[in-house]
């Protein structure tokens, strides 16, 4: 079906809206091909949308709602901007969820709120789960990283990335937290504790705030987590890059210095800090912090040992402190001043000579051919020097701290591979725009470059496993971008051309700019500036400021500077500046293409002409480190996290649509939804399409056997264009549109059948009511009639009557003419009865002639039978003559075979008599009686007893049999034991010392059992109560997206059922009674399986939106009504407490079904959700998902009405999850035994002939 054919009556589309970027209308009357306008309905009145007649650009159309608010924006219909912006929007305002899959994305929203979803326990939710088979989670990246690295013993990357103030830091922790926590290292190194002690120190030095955001990372990390074979963590490397030096001299207005600083000064009083002489710094405005820092609150620096266990020693710290407190001086010197306190105590501190600072801030030395001149330099230069002095100190200490925590995060093994965890700045755009904002710019088009590639290499495999023809797609290519930037004679080439000369200007390499790069179409001149130039990058069009360029590229720092500080008597500052040896860190033989091959030999840096080192410029350095990591990029398979700041007021849960679409649109979350939508971007399994669409099929097409040529048979008749949708292997590929055309073919089916139903119901309801008023009006009308036709005859008889006297008073005048009268009567009364005697007569001759004839005909019938019967008969008794004549000959036959027989039963029991002594034991025990062991152990205890023998008696109490006799030794033996029973007690030997013994191996016993049939369980428990359809047809799928790609699902999985897990506790409980297991232990084992079956279903609910639907919540409760059965069928229901056990499970269902509308239902759900807390209750609301459209979502109003009653409870635990590993107590109550150990039989079988009864 063509896309514009969507475009009728009542269908929804998006129009672009200055304040909400898209606004959502309804269309009034059906698009037809020339048109020139749109009869649109918007909330606030109509509009005509105007559409160009020659090639008109219909508005997108809106998705349906149950395709709205889907965890993978590539599972909705229509692919396009308002979708992706409206389906974030609703997932992130009305369901708190801030995670969304698009394609191999996942979008993170910054909910600048702490959430319930990252404790350990969904760690171990995740932990062994498939991509897509819960809610999208940074968790859930994680896992899959891990997973591929173990499957395909393959490194990966998780790129991390979005601009200030979006959640990268957090994000990125949280990632590492999951790699510590389900793959710990085997040796006491704890390099898991170490990587996750690291990330509050980095942060304290490479992290600042910002006008965008208070914890903002100020450099580029990239950690390489390394495993060994068995994939635990052996070791871990950071690599930094881009560090932005220039804080630590200059912020912006409203922006501040790295955290250490504001932190070093808070500890300013305290005693191991005053010879740091911060106090100074205090009483005047300190200027490298930009304020006072008095009034900054910062957390002071704390030594602990997780912060020593980073390889940064109390020494180390303390060298690092004065560091920094000398920056901190070093930034408040006065240049014009002759004799600046601060220098001397930045000289004191960092042991150089305060004459050799002075003299070469303010002098610089000039090398001619016949002499040496030292000649002065301007302020400006003297304060440029100064701060490079202070920048360059603060990125050596930076590395140093670095190269400090690497060193102690390694550990010796081999590394067998790693995951890397890419901590990077997003695009970024200011209203003014420098260096740092170019080369993060620049990083950025080289990562979705890469993006880009990673994107088409997995659709092509995506299509190659299908088996579906791969056609080149239109995309957006940045190379023209990065050609620009570093190709010869670009604006990198011109750069480095310009900092070569030593008069070179920022003014004159951006007039450089303009003539060479002016017909370049990405490269433009402002109209109102000639200090700024533009380039339209992937994401946007950014201005540059020119100013400071160069000075930043060239990093200047004099040599005269560095040879004093290299003479420096504090070791660590004199380190910081030795000269790199050839082959160090500084000539790696890196190979960087460059537009000037005269400055590079064999792709390293080397010496120009004109005397400037180029070595340490700073984009060369940054260039070099950035293709170090798309190497090792390339080299890995990604993944990918794109952070998004959903506002710039830090609200929470507040979602500015323009702010969230600008960077959509510079982080490649819109170039992948561009990409997927050139193809197929709605890809649907068989069984999704067979489940969401059997309505639309016909009774001949649902009795197929084959469900995958049923769905084909079915798109085929429904769309008639192939090229509309692809059959792959296990998949149907869908283009644009398609998905929601069959949404309305189905919503147009069931709403015929609601209507065919209603029709139905109405018309049998109105037939109801019809037939009940007509009898009734039947009766009335009968009652009526009835009195009318009383009334009529009493008129007539009282008429007559009257009559009748008059005339008789007349006729009585004569006494003839009245016995004539009467005689005349009497003969009419005579005729009268006679007449109606001769009627009865007649009906009665009647009746009598009709039941004659029926009798003659019955004598027919019964002649004829007769006549049948006779002919039977004979026949049979022809058939019993001839059967005796075959039943002689059988007899016959069969006392020949029973002779045989009779011999053949002799020679069996024969046989029979001889078979114990044939048989032989096998070493297998038959219906041996439980507790045995423990019996034939206690009678050995007691026989050492007897003959006092200390070491037989130590030699049984062994570890290994305590166990057998855990409930033998018990204080409540004595209780049940009778007088005589007593007597029987050991004489010569205590063991009262061994109860504790005993007791404690019999509870590790016990909880052994209990992990044995949890191992065994587990895999079971979320497909047969969660999955699988107990009630078949109930339930609908809904299109899982790209996220269910093969490559994160393994083949072949077995399929559970409940019935599964109901035959695997009749094995377990079979097991538990064959071995003579307690009634008591019996309940607590089941009891304790049971909650894992309800604690491992109910997290799964709470982390799988897809779960939380009413008809899910019924099929929920249909599965526990069946485990209740099964405790019946055991006779465990009562006195065990495993039903309680499933309460939690029970009203969470429940809560899925019922109403969530009005106040009524709200203080219902708080009355019977006893057993859930607050933020449960909450995150089931608004993780409540419709699965049609007559379904309808829970109102924000709604849960804002729950969590105000809610506010009453006291006491409510916070956490989300219930803990699965949670064990109830156990106890072990004393039962005598009922066999008597002096008429114990040993069986043969258990081969103990040296046992001996006494």
């Amino acid at each position: 079906m063509a896309l514009s054919e969507l475009y009728t009556k009542y269908n929804r589309v998006w129009i672009p809206d200055p304040e909400h970027v898209w606004k959502s209308a309804e269309i009034l009357r059906d698009f037809r091909p020339g048109d020139e306008t749109l009869e649109l309905q918007l909330e606030d009145g109509e509009i005509l949308y105007p559409l160009d007649t020659a090639s008109p650009q219909l508005p997108h159309l809106r998705n349906p709602d149950i395709l709205v608010g889907e965890n993978d924006l590539t599972a909705l219909s229509y692919l396009h901007e308002p979708a992706v912006l409206h389906n974030l929007k609703v997932r992130f305002v009305e369901s708190k969820i801030i995670y969304t899959y698009c394609g191999i994305i996942l979008v993170a929203v910054n909910p600048y709120k702490q959430l319930h979803i990252y404790g350990d326990a969904v760690i171990h939710a995740y932990s062994g789960q498939n991509m897509g088979d819960m809610d999208p989670h940074i968790f859930a990246v994680a896992e899959e990283a891990y997973k591929q690295m173990a499957r395909n013993n393959k490194n990966q990357s998780i790129i991390v990335s979005g601009e200030s103030g979006a959640g990268k830091t957090v994000s990125a922790r949280f990632a590492m937290r999951y790699f510590a926590m389900v793959s710990k290292s085997g040796s006491k190194t704890r390099v898991e504790d170490k990587v996750l002690a690291s990330n509050p120190i980095t942060e304290a030095i490479g992290n600042a705030k910002t006008t965008r955001n208070d914890n903002s990372s100020r450099f580029g990390k990239y950690t390489e987590i390394s495993f060994d074979k068995r994939y635990q963590i052996i070791g871990a490397n950071m690599r930094t890059y881009l560090l932005e030096k220039s804080r630590v001299v200059f912020q912006s207005e409203g922006e501040r210095n790295y955290h250490i600083f504001y932190q070093i000064c808070a500890c300013a009083d305290q005693p191991e800090f005053k010879s740091l002489r911060l106090c100074e710094c205090l009483n005047m405005e300190c200027k490298p912090l930009g304020l006072k820092p008095y009034i900054i609150v910062q957390p002071q620096l704390k030594m602990s040992s997780s912060v020593l266990s980073t390889g940064l020693t109390e020494d180390f710290q303390a060298d690092v402190f004065k560091v920094l407190a000398g920056i901190l001086h070093l930034g408040n010197v006065d240049i014009q001043s002759s004799s600046d306190p601060h220098l001397a105590v930045f000289c004191e501190l960092l042991g150089v000579s305060p004459e050799g600072v002075t003299r070469w801030l303010c002098h610089r030395r000039i090398v001619m051919v016949a002499e040496t001149v030292v000649k002065p330099v301007p302020r400006e230069r003297a304060v440029n020097a100064r701060d490079a002095l202070a920048k360059q100190i603060y990125a050596h200490l930076f590395d140093s701290v670095i190269h400090r925590i690497n060193a102690a995060l390694q550990v010796p093994g081999k590394q067998h591979t790693f995951i890397g965890v890419l901590d990077i700045y997003g695009f970024e755009t200011f209203d003014i725009n420098s260096f740092e904002q170019f080369c993060i710019n620049y990083a950025n088009e080289k990562l979705q470059q890469q993006f880009n590639l990673h994107v088409f290499k997995l659709d092509q495999e995506e299509y190659r496993k299908e088996d579906i023809p791969w056609t080149l797609i239109d995309f957006y290519d940045n190379q023209p971008v990065i050609d620009l930037i570093e190709a010869k004679m670009g604006i990198l080439d011109l750069l480095d051309e310009e900092c070569v000369f030593p008069q070179g200007a920022d003014q004159n390499w951006l007039q450089k700019l303009y003539n060479y790069l002016a017909d370049n179409p990405l490269f433009e001149k402002p109209r109102m500036s000639n200090e700024a130039f533009i380039i339209q990058h992937f994401a946007d069009k950014v201005e540059y400021q020119c100013w400071g360029f160069l000075e930043k590229n060239r990093d200047t720092l004099y040599e005269e500077l560095v040879d004093t500080m290299r003479t420096s008597k504090f070791p660590l500052l004199a380190n910081f500046f030795l000269e790199e040896e050839p082959g160090g860190l500084g000539s790696k033989g890196i190979k960087v293409r460059s537009a000037r091959p005269d400055l590079f030999t064999n792709g390293v840096c080397v010496w120009s002409p004109s005397g400037f080192s180029t070595e340490h410029w700073s984009f060369l350095q940054f260039r070099s480190s950035l293709y170090l990591l798309m190497e090792t990029l390339n080299a890995t398979t990604p993944h990918y996290v794109r952070c998004i700041k959903p506002n710039d007021e830090k609200m929470p849960f507040e979602y500015d649509s323009r702010r969230v679409v600008q960077q959509l649109r510079a982080c490649g979350v819109l170039e992948t939804i561009h990409i997927s939508a050139q193809s197929y971007p709605s890809r649907w399994t068989y069984i999704e399409f067979y489940s969401r669409y059997s309505i639309l099929m016909s009774q001949q097409e649902l009795g197929l056997n084959n469900k995958k040529q049923t769905c084909k048979t079915v798109l085929q008749r429904l769309i008639q264009d192939s090229n509309m949708y692809k059959f792959g292997r296990t998949k149907i590929f869908f283009r644009a549109g398609q998905v929601a055309y069959l949404e309305k073919l189905r919503l147009d089916r069931l709403r015929g059948a609601c209507v065919t139903i209603q029709k139905h119901v109405r018309g049998w309801r109105q037939r109801t009511r019809f037939l009940c008023m007509r009898g009734a009006a039947i009766v009335l009308q009968q009652y009526v009639r009835g009195q009318r036709q009383i009334r009529c005859w009493f008129a007539v008889i009282l008429g007559l009557g009257s009559n009748i006297l008059a005339l008789a008073q007349n006729l009585c005048k004569g006494h003839s003419l009245c016995n004539f009268l009467s005689h005349l009567v009497k003969k009419h009364a005579f005729v009268y009865f006679q007449g109606k005697e001769n009627c009865g007569l007649l009906e009665r001759l009647t009746s009598l002639s009709g039941a004659h004839a029926q009798i003659i005909d019955k004598l027919h019938g019964l002649e004829a039978q007769l006549e049948k019967s006779a002919k039977e008969k004979a026949t049979l008794e022809e058939q019993v003559q001839k059967g005796k004549e075959d039943a002689a000959k059988t007899i016959g036959q069969l006392q020949e075979d029973k002779d045989g027989l009779v011999v053949e039963n002799q020679n069996l029991e024969k046989k029979l008599y001889r078979l114990p002594s044939d048989l032989k034991p096998r070493g297998v025990v038959v219906n041996m009686i439980p507790g045995m062991a423990a019996q034939l152990l206690f009678m050995c205890v007691r026989h050492a007893d007897y003959l006092n023998d200390g070491a037989k008696l130590n030699y049984l109490i062994l570890p290994e049999t305590a166990v057998v006799l855990s409930n033998i030794f018990l204080q409540e033996f004595m209780k049940q034991s009778s007088p005589s029973q007593c007597k029987n007690c050991l004489h010569n030997f205590d063991l009262s010392e061994h109860r504790q013994i005993f007791s404690d191996l019999a509870i590790n016993i016990y909880h052994q059992f209990i992990s044995v049939m949890e191992k065994a369980l587990t895999p079971m428990i979320v497909p047969g109560m969660l999955e699988h359809e107990s009630i078949q047809g109930i339930s609908s799928m809904k299109p899982t997206g790209f996220r269910k790609r093969s490559n994160s699902v393994y083949e072949d999985q077995e399929v559970y059922t409940i019935s599964s897990i109901l035959q695997q506790l009749s094995l377990f409980h079979q097991a538990m009674s064959q071995h003579g297991m307690d009634g008591g232990l019996v309940r607590q084992a089941v009891r304790q399986i049971f909650f894992l079956v309800g604690a491992a279903t109910f997290n799964n609910i709470l982390l799988r939106k897809d779960m939380c639907s009413c008809r899910k919540g019924m099929q929920i409760r249909c599965n526990i009504s069946y485990l209740e059965e099964w405790l019946k069928e055991k006779d465990l229901l009562q006195g065990c407490g495993a039903m309680d056990s499933l309460k939690p499970l029970s009203q969470a269902a429940w809560l899925l079904q019922v109403n969530k509308t009005t106040e009524d239902d709200a203080k219902e759900i708080i009355e019977q959700c006893s057993e859930l807390n607050p933020v449960q209750i909450v995150k089931i609301l608004n993780s409540y998902t419709p699965i049609d459209d007559f379904e309808k979502r829970v109102a924000p109003s709604f849960v804002r009405k729950v969590q105000g009653l809610l506010q009453d409870r006291e006491g409510a635990s916070s956490h989300l999850m219930l803990d699965i590993q949670y064990r109830f107590q156990v106890t072990f109550p004393f039962i005598p035994s009922s066999q008597a150990l002096e008429h114990l039989q040993v069986p043969s079988s258990l081969r103990l002939s040296f046992l001996t009864r006494i």
